[in-house]
């Protein structure tokens, strides 16, 4: 996911409604400041990081006041070394202050799941896999977050319940059988329909099996052994994508990897964010 699918809108809107949510009927602390006041201040890096969340930053000031000039050093995507300079900010010192924490945190929570996702695609690196996020994210900022994990070099699963099939357990319980519940989708899901995902979670090789002769052509391993996951490549190949999920994490997933599947999903991606140590320092 790029910047230009991400509409100005939805960001204008995470960003009002951060700002409402801290500001509330006013900034009292920044009252004290002289309104004609004006400062500059940089936001430096406190640890290694890939940087992510320059838009929704940028936005937070536009909103207070657009004099605000900001100067980046870096782009989303880029890699930010510890104590590097990441922007220069010039303008208004009640709007600096009074945006800081938001600017803060939109900026350091989406590094921070760029950051993980760049770890992740650097531990598979050299290997056929797409390491895909999921819908584990933070309410309200799914967009946000899958945008981050492109920038850290990852994909995106389905953005939402609405834009892909993914029969898990539950379904397949309720329609009887695999076969049953694929005929239900095929019925509802035309093949000029923009939905193009339908996908089978498997948990067993038989299920493996079921799902391959229902003629699905994207296949969910949860939760299965190495073994298991070299031999569903044996049994798939040539007949379906793979995608590995299930207890999978940094020490594991290149052995995943190399077993041949085409996707890993790993939801600690947007679901275990460590934020970023960023700070901001005014110098005048």
């Amino acid at each position: 996911m790029s910047t230009s699918h991400i509409l100005a809108e939805y960001i204008t809107k995470t960003v009002r409604a951060a700002l409402q949510e801290d500001i509330g009927d006013g900034d009292l602390t920044a009252a004290l400041i002289p309104a004609e006041a004006c400062s500059t201040a940089q936001v430096i890096s406190r640890e290694p990081a890939t940087i992510c969340g320059i838009p929704w930053f940028n936005d937070v000031f536009s909103q207070l006041d657009n004099r605000i000039q900001i100067i980046w050093q870096v782009s989303d995507g880029d890699q930010a070394s510890e104590n590097q300079v990441l922007c220069e900010l010039q303008g208004p010192a009640r709007a600096l202050l009074t945006g800081e924490r938001t600017a803060l945190n939109f900026l350091q929570t989406l590094s921070g799941t760029a950051t993980l996702s760049s770890r992740y695609a650097q531990a598979i690196q050299g290997t056929n896999t797409k390491v895909l996020d999921t819908r584990k994210t933070i309410p309200g900022l799914r967009l946000a977050q899958k945008y981050a994990v492109t920038c850290g070099g990852c994909y995106n699963h389905r953005i939402g319940l609405y834009d892909g099939v993914l029969i898990k357990e539950n379904h397949i319980q309720a329609a009887g059988s695999i076969a049953a519940a694929v005929s239900v989708i095929l019925k509802r899901v035309k093949p000029d329909s923009p939905i193009q995902l339908i996908e089978v979670e498997v948990e067993s090789l038989t299920q493996l099996q079921q799902a391959l002769d229902a003629g699905v052509k994207r296949i969910l391993l949860d939760n299965m052994s190495i073994t298991d996951l070299e031999r569903a490549v044996t049994m798939a190949k040539g007949h379906a994508e793979l995608e590995a999920s299930g207890g999978i994490h940094l020490e594991n997933i290149r052995s995943v990897a190399l077993t041949g599947v085409d996707y890993i999903s790993v939801g600690l991606l947007t679901k275990n964010v460590h934020a970023i140590d960023l700070s901001m320092r005014f110098v005048t």
